[in-house]
């Protein structure tokens, strides 16, 4: 099996024309091997989880369309069958924009109702993404998630109240103990990725997370939506830093300060995060909105 030799930890804007994307040509689908019959791909866009066996092959996520030809090599090289069944974590195009070329192909994609329903309609506003096309919708949609019984194991496919968007799924796999996070976790320099024009919150997201810390264990191996492998205690770790940073943000708030206020007091200016592909004051403006739509 193919191991990862390098990690495509530079996230392109979600939900974005694929003209506003990169060039794609040299991209490396590179696989690691978690468990018996479960690897994750790393490429350009989301991390994609991939189960294979004598059931079929099941893909979580697929990045950007130019690359599926690229994804379903490295899947053969795994020595599985060609793709049966895709689901989706989330609606942004980095993790769905291979839904209408396996579509197309007979791959059955599953899905979080808002998942279908943001696909379906596209957005418009600063950054506008046309409705997808039939092929790329999913078929399978689900409210609360999805027991599938494949490969030897139970997967549980389940919605946990989102907070990345509306719609975000985690993927567990009870006996291999491996669960993948979605955007609900971004092991990646920078902060995390509040989508709020896509109904993602703060709070909702520190749920979902909470939610997951208790549901695992110290070998758990968690697969993030973008950057290397990571376990519970990074988790834990990651989830701390969000409660810490909402807690600044919801006592400015409190104080009366404005956005544009609380953005000058820079409350997380001693947070060592790095540059990446969400700054300090993207992630204050998220919170803050979040916190107003709580109100």
């Amino acid at each position: 099996m193919k191991k990862i030799v390098a990690y495509a930890t530079v996230a392109v804007l979600a939900a974005t024309p694929l003209s506003a994307q990169r060039n794609f040509d040299d991209v490396e689908i590179t696989a690691e091997e978690v468990a018996p019959g479960i690897a994750v791909l790393f490429g350009a866009g989301g991390n994609i989880g991939v189960s294979h066996g004598e059931d079929g092959t099941v893909l979580i996520d697929d990045q950007f369309a130019p690359l599926t030809a690229k994804i379903e090599a490295a899947v053969a090289e795994l020595g599985a069958q060609p793709v049966g069944f895709v689901i989706n974590t989330h609606w942004h195009g980095d993790h769905t924009g291979g839904n209408e070329n396996l579509g197309e192909k007979g791959a059955l994609i599953f899905a979080h109702h808002n998942v279908r329903t943001r696909l379906a309609e596209g957005r418009e506003g600063e950054r506008p993404v046309p409705p997808a096309p039939d092929a790329a919708l999913p078929v399978v949609t689900y409210g609360q998630g999805v027991t599938m019984h494949l490969n030897g194991y139970r997967t549980d496919v389940m919605f946990l109240g989102g907070g990345h968007t509306d719609g975000d799924s985690i993927v567990y796999w009870h006996g291999a103990n491996v669960v993948h996070m979605g955007d609900l976790y971004f092991k990646i320099p920078g902060f995390p990725f509040i989508d709020t024009s896509s109904g993602g919150n703060v709070i909702d997201a520190m749920n979902s997370l909470d939610a997951v810390i208790r549901m695992i264990d110290g070998e758990t191996k968690v697969i993030p939506g973008h950057g290397p492998m990571s376990n519970k205690a990074e988790l834990v770790a990651y989830r701390a830093m969000i409660g810490q940073a909402v807690d600044r943000v919801r006592d400015l708030r409190i104080g009366g300060n404005t956005l544009d206020q609380a953005l000058a007091a820079k409350p997380l200016a001693d947070f060592d995060r790095g540059e990446g592909f969400i700054d300090a004051d993207g992630f204050v403006t998220a919170i803050y909105r979040s916190l107003d739509a709580r109100d």
